[in-house]
Order: C-alpha cells, then sequence, then structure tokens
C-alpha cells in the first residue's frame, strides 16, 4: 500500500472533525461578538444562522462538483475558501465582514460528503463499514473538540478573534493533509444542474430562517408562516424540476427510495438530537440554583469541559464501535439501537439531573446514541445509490441533520424563553423536562420508523475477529487480508 493510501482515513477522519469543530467553534461565544461589535442579540445570531443557511446552500452542490471532477480538487478549494474566511473573521470587527468570513466557512460542509466518498473510492469493500464510521464519529468528537478549545481560550476574557486565528491554523493542518489524497477523475458524467441547485438552495433558505429567527418573529407571525409556506412551493417546484432535467443534481429515486429517505428521517432526528443536548445541558448547568432551585451556577468552561466534553470525546471509541454494530448486526439495527439509546438518554436528564454525575451520564448516552447513528448512515446510503451519487446523496442526508440542528436550536431556544419562565427571568425546571422528554418521544417513533420503513437486507457475516481485523487495521490505514 503507498503511503498516499495509507493517509486517505487519518485525512478523512480530520477533514470531518474540522467540519464540526468549525461549527461549535463560535456558539457559545455569541454574546462576546455582540459586546464587542456593539450589535444586538438578533443581530449577534446571524454569525451562527449565516453559517447554517450558506451550508445547506452549498452542501450539495459542493458534493455534486466532488462527483463531477473529482474529490481531492473540491476539497482544496473548499479549504481555500475556509482559509481566506477564518483570516477575514480573525482580522476585523464589522459584522458585515464577519458574516462573510462564516458564510466561506460555511463551505466546510462539504468536506463530509466528499470525505465519505474518497474512502468508497480508495478503501476495500471490507474495510468501508468501519472507516465510514469512525469518520462519521468524527462529527461528534470535533464537536466536543470545539467546544472545549472556546472554553479554554475564552477563559478569564479571552479575544473571540483568537478562535478565528485557530480555525486558520487548523484550516491550513487540513489544506496540507488533503494535498497528499491520490487524484482520481470524477465518478460522474454531466454537468451540475446550476437551476436545480439555486431551487434547492432557495427553498431550504426559507425553511432555515424561520426555525432559526421564529423566536424573534414570533412563530404565529407572517414571516414565519410565508417563509414556510414558500418553502413547501420552492422544494415541490424542486421536486418537479428534477424528474424533468437530463442530469438532475440530485436523482428522483433519491428523493423517493424508501432507504435513503429512511436515512434522511435519521439524518434529521440525530440533528435535532446532537443540539438539544447541547444547548439544554449547557443552559441547564449554567442556571444559578440559589435563584432557580435547580441547576449548578456552572461556568461556560465547566459547561463544557465537565458536563459536554465527556460524551462528545468518548466518540474516539463508541465511532469505532458503532463501526462493529454495523459490521455485525447492518446499519438498520445499529439505528434502531441509537435511537433507543437516545430515548434512554434523554429520558434519564428528564427524572433525573440534581447531581452532576446524573447530567453527564444522560449527555453522554444521547452522544453517544447520535455518534452510532452517524456510523450507519453513511453504510445505510452506500448501500442503496452508485459509486456517482455518493457525494450528493451524503450531501442531501447532510442537509437533513443541518435541518434538524436547526429544529433542535429553536426548540429549546423558544423552550427556554416562553412565558411563564421562572424566577429572576430564568427558565421553569418543567421546560427542561420538557425538552428531553420530547427528545425521548422523538428518539422513540424514530426507532419505530426505522425499525419498520427499512427494508431486511442480508447482511456480511463476520466472525468477531475479523471485524476486530478490519477495525484495527482500518484505522491504521492497513491492508486487511481475507481468505
Amino acid at each position: 500500500m503507498t503511503f498516499k493510501a495509507r493517509l486517505v482515513l487519518p485525512v478523512a477522519c480530520y477533514a470531518v472533525l474540522l467540519v464540526s469543530a468549525l461549527q461549535t467553534l463560535v456558539v457559545p461565544v455569541v454574546a462576546n461578538i455582540q459586546a464587542d461589535l456593539g450589535v444586538t442579540t438578533s443581530a449577534a445570531s446571524w454569525v451562527v444562522t449565516a453559517n447554517l443557511l450558506a451550508a445547506a446552500v452549498l452542501t450539495p452542490t459542493l458534493g455534486r462538483l466532488g462527483d463531477l471532477y473529482g474529490r481531492r480538487p473540491v476539497m482544496l478549494g473548499v479549504l481555500i475558501v475556509v482559509l481566506l474566511g477564518s483570516v477575514l473573521a480573525a482580522t476585523t470587527s464589522s459584522l458585515p465582514l464577519l458574516l462573510i468570513g462564516r458564510v466561506a466557512q460555511a463551505a466546510s460542509f462539504g468536506l463530509f460528503p466528499l470525505a465519505i466518498s474518497v474512502l468508497r473510492e480508495e478503501l476495500a469493500p471490507q474495510r468501508l463499514t468501519g472507516a465510514m464510521a469512525l469518520v462519521s464519529g468524527m462529527l461528534s468528537v470535533g464537536a466536543g473538540f470545539g467546544l472545549a478549545v472556546t472554553g479554554l481560550l475564552m477563559r478569564d476574557g479571552g479575544d473571540y478573534h483568537d478562535l478565528f486565528w485557530l480555525a486558520t491554523a487548523l484550516t491550513v493542518v487540513g489544506l496540507a493533509g488533503v494535498w497528499q489524497l491520490p487524484r482520481r477523475a470524477g465518478a460522474a458524467t454531466g454537468r451540475l444542474d446550476w437551476a436545480g441547485a439555486a431551487l434547492l438552495g432557495l427553498g431550504l433558505v426559507l425553511l432555515i430562517l424561520p426555525l432559526e429567527e421564529g423566536n424573534g418573529w414570533g412563530w404565529g407571525s407572517a414571516r414565519v408562516l410565508g417563509s414556510l409556506a414558500a418553502a413547501v412551493v420552492v422544494l415541490f417546484a424542486f421536486v418537479l424540476y428534477e424528474r424533468r432535467v437530463t442530469h438532475p443534481l440530485v436523482s428522483p429515486r433519491m428523493l423517493s427510495h424508501r432507504p435513503i429517505v429512511v436515512a434522511n428521517a435519521a439524518g434529521l432526528f440525530l440533528g435535532f438530537s446532537m443540539f438539544a443536548v447541547f444547548l439544554a445541558v449547557s443552559a441547564l448547568v449554567q442556571t444559578p440554583p440559589e435563584l432557580a432551585g435547580y441547576g449548578f451556577g456552572a461556568s461556560v468552561l465547566a459547561a463544557s469541559l465537565v458536563y459536554l466534553l465527556p460524551g462528545t470525546a468518548l466518540g474516539v471509541v463508541t465511532a469505532p464501535l458503532g463501526g462493529r454494530l454495523v459490521a455485525r448486526f447492518g446499519a438498520k439495527a445499529t439505528l434502531v439501537i441509537a435511537a433507543i439509546l437516545a430515548a434512554a438518554g434523554f429520558g434519564l436528564l428528564a427524572a433525573l439531573h440534581s447531581a452532576t454525575w446524573q447530567v453527564i451520564v444522560g449527555a453522554l448516552i444521547v452522544n453517544t446514541a447520535v455518534t452510532f447513528g452517524y456510523a450507519a448512515l453513511p453504510a445505510l446510503l452506500v448501500a442503496h445509490v452508485a459509486p456517482a451519487e455518493t457525494g450528493i446523496a451524503n450531501s442531501v442526508n447532510s442537509i437533513a441533520r443541518s435541518v434538524g440542528m436547526s429544529l433542535g436550536t429553536a426548540f429549546v431556544i423558544t423552550m427556554m424563553t416562553r412565558p411563564g419562565a421562572g424566577p429572576a427571568a430564568l427558565p421553569h425546571e418543567s421546560q427542561f423536562n420538557a425538552v428531553f422528554m420530547t427528545g425521548a418521544g422523538l428518539a422513540l417513533v424514530a426507532a419505530a420508523v426505522v425499525a419498520w420503513a427499512l427494508p431486511r437486507v442480508r447482511e456480511p457475516k463476520l466472525t468477531v475477529a475479523e471485524v476486530e481485523t478490519d477495525e484495527v487495521l482500518g484505522a491504521a490505514g492497513l491492508s486487511v487480508p481475507r481468505s
């Protein structure tokens, strides 16, 4: 095996870790940005919203470009754009320029589907499942890394610009790694469906924008309802258009084939769970108990390192374990296990959150469930799409996860600020219970849907020794012997 071939898995893991880290680095410092720039809370929140909206527009286009022109050159282009955006964000004190930098950083979302496509091109079939699980697990690990680093850099009144300089350095490392990937021609033929990309992008913006801004606009306002109605119309027009073009951005089969639809619905749920537990646990533990009668009065640093980091850092272990579950029992069974685990974690948080260990364990269980689910989704998609559609299929699934993250964010924020809050304008404990019980209920629904809707697929029979060999040698970039 060549040196470049051995780098494929480590580089793919780093690229996906970078995606998630760039996403969470900024979330805890929105208030710092607001104070530094002298803008309103709503305006400052656009450093998160603009990034998410741009990601929804860019991700499917980048995935398709990788299918057409090769993954390595598109990944290099993405990282250059992210690098320029990070430098701009690190050197500006202007909100419009900062938003431009965050929009450029949103191109990083395209690295996940491109990395999965690289694995499919470069790795032997018997190593692919474990490798995809490990790479998918980096989404959780990167989120934890982003939270931990933000807490460390911002302690004692740190400067949020340092976070963007860190993003710059991390992106340079990613560029050096991707440059070493093998060169491959595009797997697909045809051209990019620009009209379809525009329709999909517009529809997603109209969908995600009211989810992000509904708390400020009012959930029953004309702007929210009008945007959601327009999103339905535009996305329906997108589906009709894709059925009529020769080289669609998303093939009609991908919009109607049951396993892919279920995978995208599962991605929606997992994205919701990931951000719901992040935001709800963070708010819960930072609540001062002397005022609210619950909570721990934790700092941002403690909330990140003590309560959330254990669950996300454990992804280093749970991601390969998720790969073993997929290899042994199949993607369907692993998704059901993930949903049941999420229900248990959310249920535990709803019932027990008066002691530190209870919150840590509950968040850890939910994060483990998300990691198992992320491990199963690429394997499920790869099993049901052609190699030329790998990038766009994972891009569409990434969009589903992004929409789920938006739903999770909007739901938690709405619950935390709805009328009837507790003393000192703090949420009542019952509002946190409602968030956790909603998560548990959705998890049980997700388990039932996956168990009922996914067809039974004959899975390869592997011994425990073969699975362990795949995980150890595959993670090291070594070939896996087969008799």
